[in-house]
């Protein structure tokens, strides 16, 4: 017998337990190290674990804080060339820079607000400005080594999970620079495994960031751009833009932008070189300028909407103290640059304009056909809006949570779920919390927006509520969720009504998905238990496994997500629920995808189809 009583009641000594571990003392201050706190609470230093499926997951940070200290050097005008290595788990990048210092090779690596981004003369607009980077790759790495050469000398130091292993020094015939190696610990990130495809367009964004430098993956793969954003903005639209791109660069200002067919505004912004997916004070200037450089070229008082519709704008800044809203460095806070932005881009825009008078003319084509659009919207809107307020004078079919996206404190933790029937939506809705967890519900198959215009949206009460409780009506500024889930069943319906709903959101609000807000919410496909021990499963792969795990096992397979009880669907939501990102590799591809997949039944798809039935 345990020690515990019968009945599951705890021993007599479980009282003096609790009163001991309620005791408040020195005994109970507890001082870590650095390295120590960055393993403890990793989220504040690179954001979320994850497996690798996402291109915002640890492992690429962690892959992203190296290289940044690469490019830092050649900014400053040290080496043109970085080779980056991966080879499984294993990551290695050299660069061609000056190289670390060897006498403070241990401490740039391993102690914390130590190293010369402090230095203005040697560090003007680098990136990691707070001396945690390579500390935190160094802490959280099962193994980590560090390698400085300098003017035929060299110095290396190996550490195991920040913990400092063996160095040494010596003579070299290395040319001068920095190599870092280093292996994701697995005690912390689990499985995972690099997807190539998100490296090559993460280097692809440094060449375009800083024309002149190569980069090298594997070996093999060049990653190099004559023409710096202009080369990023016309690899992400391709050919199907309004008119010639424009393209401009100063010292501390590069920016590059066309107008496509398409509806919406789409934005890619960096701050020395850190692509911030939430925006922020830059981007917002240059959209500001834009507007303003349009006006003052075509002296009209063209309405703001209309100017950036269908605009596809890259904007890349360097600032000396950058303020990030966090240490993943996703939204720049500094007022201080709006001012000199905006006049920048505002002289820029009129420039161009003035210089390229083909451009100019389709730009207000453009313009004025979006206007003619409105005009015909706002006819339509009204009629939708009062029909909204005779139904209800909430969105119907939405069940919202108290806080939303502007919350200071707990904005980054909401999501709307968009559910597929009234059953997984009631099991959505008895599970969730209500906190931070809206919940809109779909009935069947929502409409095929492909080819359709914006006029369509409001004559559909289901995607005109999906948009309004979104707040995406006028634009991302207004989105109302960090998060918007796709929940839908795994099956062929279910796959059938995601598709759908990204054609809708592709067409018509393609900044969600380039911003990264667009996920799909996995759920398991079996439940395998017996008396002892519950396991859910995604997969086949996991649910032979836990099958041969378990003692006469009972095996469900859930067809579909009003299956899952409230009470078991909860733990599928909650802080360890499985997401899967909405990418876009290039939104030059966009067009062609959906026409192929949500245009006409087409023999090509036809063949395709039957080529990879299952």
């Amino acid at each position: 017998m345990s020690d515990n009583g019968r009945n599951g009641k705890p021993a007599d000594n479980g009282n003096e337990t609790e009163a001991s571990a309620a005791v408040y003392d020195e005994s109970k201050i507890k001082t870590l190290s650095s390295l120590e706190h960055i393993r403890l609470r990793t989220g504040m230093y690179i954001g979320r674990l994850g497996s690798g499926a996402d291109p915002d997951d640890g492992i690429y940070i962690l892959l992203k804080e190296v290289i940044d200290n690469a490019v830092d050097e050649f900014i400053m005008g040290h080496g043109r060339q970085i080779d980056v290595h991966i080879e499984g788990a294993a990551v290695a990048v050299r660069d061609r820079g000056r190289g670390i210092p060897l006498g403070k090779l241990v401490d740039c690596v391993s102690v914390i607000n130590t190293g010369a981004k402090y230095n203005d003369d040697v560090f003007q607009y680098s990136v990691g400005l707070n001396g945690v980077g390579t500390k935190a790759v160094n802490a959280l790495s099962e193994r980590f080594r560090v390698a400085s050469f300098r003017d035929g000398q060299y110095a290396e130091a190996v550490f195991c999970r920040g913990r400092l292993e063996s160095e040494s020094r010596g003579a070299t015939t290395e040319s001068d620079g920095a190599l870092f190696e280093f292996v994701p610990d697995a005690q912390i990130f689990g499985e995972y495994a690099y997807n190539f495809e998100y490296v090559e367009k993460r280097l692809w964004s440094y060449a375009c960031l800083n024309a002149g430098l190569r980069l090298v993956l594997n070996g093999e793969q060049r990653f190099e751009s004559r023409h710096g954003l202009l080369d990023l903005l016309e690899r992400e639209v391709g050919s199907e833009v309004v008119y010639e791109p424009a393209h401009y660069r100063s010292r501390y200002l590069e920016f590059a932008f066309t107008h496509t067919p398409g509806y919406g505004e789409a934005y890619h912004s960096f701050v020395n070189g850190q692509y911030t997916s939430d925006g922020g004070t830059h981007q917002s200037a240059f959209r500001e300028g834009l507007y303003k450089g349009v006006n003052e070229y075509y002296k009209k008082n063209f309405d703001g909407v209309d100017v950036r519709d269908g605009l596809f704008g890259v904007v890349a800044v360097k600032v000396k103290e950058p303020v990030f809203e966090s240490q993943t460095k996703n939204k720049l806070g500094n007022t201080d640059v709006r001012g000199w932005i905006v006049a920048e881009v505002r002289e820029a825009v009129a420039d161009f304009l003035h210089k390229h008078p083909e451009p100019a003319r389709l730009l207000e084509e453009r313009i004025l056909h979006n206007e003619k659009l409105r005009k015909e919207l706002n006819a339509v809107k009204k009629e939708a809006k009062e029909a909204a307020r005779r139904i209800e004078i909430k969105i119907p079919h939405l069940k919202d949570c108290k806080y939303h996206r502007g919350d200071r404190r707990f904005g980054e933790a909401t999501s709307l779920f968009i559910a597929e029937g009234q059953s997984a939506g009631g099991s959505l809705v008895s599970s969730r919390d209500p906190q931070t967890q809206a919940i809109f519900t779909i009935k069947g198959k929502p409409e095929n927006t492909f080819g359709r215009g914006r006029a369509d949206i409001y004559r559909n009460e289901e995607l005109y509520n999906l948009m309004m409780a979104l707040g995406i009506e006028e634009g991302l500024e207004g989105l109302r969720y960090s998060r918007v889930i796709m929940a839908t069943d795994a099956d062929v319906d279910g796959f059938h009504i995601r598709n759908l709903l990204m054609t809708f959101f592709l067409s018509f609000f393609e900044e969600l998905v380039v911003a990264g807000h667009l996920y799909m919410l996995e759920t398991p496909l079996f439940r395998v238990r017996n008396r002892e021990q519950t396991i859910y499963c995604y997969n086949e792969r996991e649910r032979d496994a836990a099958s041969s795990r378990l003692r006469n096992p009972e095996i469900t397979r859930f067809k579909g997500l009003g299956e899952i009880s409230p009470k078991e669907f909860g733990q599928f939501i909650g802080p360890e629920m499985r997401l899967v990102k909405v990418n876009v590799r290039s939104m030059s591809t966009v067009p062609e995808t959906l026409g192929f997949y949500m245009g006409k039944n087409t023999p090509e798809r036809r063949e395709y189809i039957m080529e990879n039935l299952v």
